[in-house]
């Protein structure tokens, strides 16, 4: 089975080593993302492509410091327009009702019975941003939705895998990127080893 995984940065792939996959480094952001996934999907042409990094956890969240999750969902948060009664989502103008339809991702390849759980996940090129609504999902990351736009339209099966480093919280400073890079790769080598029991049985 040819897996390829994505690491945003250097330091959330650095601890990660295994012989039969392909891993790359895409940079941080929407923009950075879409290209490296594209670019991995025509130049590795995968049978699975993972997105693997640290995400911030809302405090309203059941999740904390240190949890591994699946992605269920993405939403790029912060794609509408700031008006003068503060910021409206694309989402939520007049021409545009169908939400769910139009600007909620979903990966269609989480592994059944997986011990991890799954939760909804918003991507914004701004961290920690005070215009986005949170009220739906768990986490935030910087890449996700431009790795799940280029897979669904690519039909490339994908995972991503996220480890919570730091609640979303301006002036919350308590991370643990060493701690949450630490548990993301444990998490991706049984993930991986997930994929090819199932892939050989």
């Amino acid at each position: 089975m040819k897996i390829t995984v994505l690491f945003p940065t250097a330091t959330e792939a650095s601890l990660f080593a295994r012989e039969e996959v392909t891993t790359v480094v895409s940079g941080v952001g929407l923009t950075a993302t879409a290209y490296a996934t594209l670019k991995a999907i025509y130049q590795h042409q995968p049978d699975m492509l993972i997105l693997a990094g640290v995400a911030g956890v809302y405090p309203h969240a059941a999740h904390k410091i240190g949890d591994v999750v699946l992605v269920e969902s993405e939403v790029e948060g912060d794609l509408g327009f700031q008006t003068p009664d503060g910021f409206v989502h694309l989402a939520h103008l007049p021409i545009d009702m169908d939400f769910e339809r139009r600007h909620r991702l979903y990966c269609p390849h989480l592994p059944a019975g997986y011990p991890l759980a799954s939760v909804h996940s918003l991507s914004a090129n701004t961290a920690l941003s005070p215009l986005v609504d949170t009220r739906d999902v768990a986490i935030e990351n910087m890449e996700g939705a431009a790795f799940f736009h280029v897979c669904l339209q690519e039909r490339q099966p994908f995972l991503s895998l996220r480890a919570i480093s730091n609640v979303v919280q301006p002036g919350h400073d308590d991370w643990d990127l060493a701690g949450s890079v630490s548990a993301l790769t444990s998490a991706l080598h049984q993930l991986i080893d997930r994929l090819q029991s199932d892939h050989t049985s």
